[in-house]
């Protein structure tokens, strides 16, 4: 009789990546190109994209949260699941259409502030070291971010910056937890051995650097700092990552992928504290942590989930592979515009075009997998 009780609860759990990452996935597919409409005047459907911080804030709290969303909620009451989506639809939709509205702000102070109230608890109960404070603060920051964004629309730019870099320490908090384990564990099946793993005094020094970078980002007088803790932390991640001996592992290239995606986070830091440094060419730079890491890194994360899920070997995937190689395109087409060496609007166009087909790709690799299941 217990057993049969407690059976229709059990069901009424949904995962949120069951819902965040499909949609997440669409949306990526969508907004790159119909920024590009939008930014070279060919559409007037989407006034929020005819400008970079609105594009920008499509793709931070748009596309990468909804990911962030997926791989953090976990199994959910079907109403909470379903409340907290359609606040991110609508919050979507009233900013797209009218970013300046009341209706836009509010649906998206309520989808964050949600999932901020969604997630503190859990995570910050589970945290016992310090360290591993680090990710429920850096999800709440983002959140804040969110907010602060819609009621200081003044301070706009300057707070994109910071969730960008927000959204960079998160990638590589989170990258490392994840990647360190699956290489070791290889190294294991192949007969060897792995010692240096998540690596807790680099990983200290990551969430430090990264923190001083974030803290001091929206002071100009503190330019210098910021610039030093970027590249600070880019050469501890370029130094785990090394300490990794990626080289070494032999057909696993869902992993060599995931740690692409890690190396485009460290060399945006690298190129972004250089460009502060010399006074140009920061959105190149920005670019390659927002395209190149976030990109690669959600994108290989949702693959790699939803193959698991399926109960499949992720080693044998060969999405991730492609999907890697066209966001690798997109990222250096994209910087490439932001350095004026080419034709920019041909160049945003390309970069469009490749970001669409990876995650398109990836779109179908979720329907075929949810197909499956069923």
């Amino acid at each position: 009789m217990s057993a049969v009780g407690t059976a229709p609860s059990h069901r009424r759990l949904v995962a949120g990546n069951v819902v965040f990452f499909p949609a997440a996935t669409a949306y990526a597919v969508f907004v790159l190109p119909a920024s590009v409409l939008a930014m070279t005047g060919l559409t007037s459907a989407f006034p929020a994209l005819e400008s970079a911080t609105g594009h920008a804030h499509e793709m931070l709290f748009g596309f990468a949260l909804a990911v962030v969303a997926g791989n953090q909620l976990g199994p959910m009451a079907i109403p909470r699941l379903a409340l907290l989506f359609g606040l991110w639809a609508v919050a979507r939709a009233t900013f797209l259409s009218a970013p300046q509205s009341i209706a836009a702000a509010a649906a998206n102070i309520a989808f964050v502030t949600l999932l901020a109230a969604q997630l503190a608890p859990r995570l910050l109960g589970a945290a016992k070291k310090l360290r591993n404070q680090a990710l429920p603060m850096v999800l709440m920051a983002i959140c804040g971010s969110g907010v602060a964004f819609q009621i200081a629309p003044r301070a706009g730019y300057s707070v994109l910056i910071i969730a960008v870099l927000l959204f960079g320490l998160l990638m590589l908090f989170m990258g490392g937890r994840l990647i360190a384990p699956a290489v070791a564990g290889q190294f294991y099946r192949q007969g060897g051995k792995l010692d240096a793993r998540v690596q807790p005094r680099i990983e200290a020094g990551l969430i430090v650097g990264m923190t001083v970078a974030i803290v001091t980002a929206g002071f100009p007088r503190l330019i210098s700092l910021t610039a030093a803790a970027t590249i600070a932390s880019s050469l501890l991640a370029a130094a785990r990552m090394l300490r990794w001996r990626l080289w070494a592992l032999r057909a696993r290239p869902d992993l060599l992928c995931l740690a692409a995606g890690y190396g485009w986070v460290a060399l945006g830091l690298l190129l972004y504290g250089a460009a502060l440094a010399f006074g140009r060419d920061q959105t190149a730079a920005l670019h390659v942590i927002t395209v190149g890491g976030i990109g690669t890194l959600t994108l290989n994360v949702m693959a790699m989930t939803w193959t698991l899920k399926a109960r499949q070997d992720p080693a044998r995937a060969r999405l991730p592979v492609w999907g890697t190689i066209l966001v690798a395109a997109a990222t250096l087409t994209r910087a490439l515009a932001g350095l004026g060496v080419y034709d920019a609007r041909a160049l945003f166009w390309f970069a469009s075009f490749c970001w669409s087909g990876a995650f398109a790709l990836l779109l179908i690799r979720l329907v075929r997998v949810r197909a499956q299941g069923n």
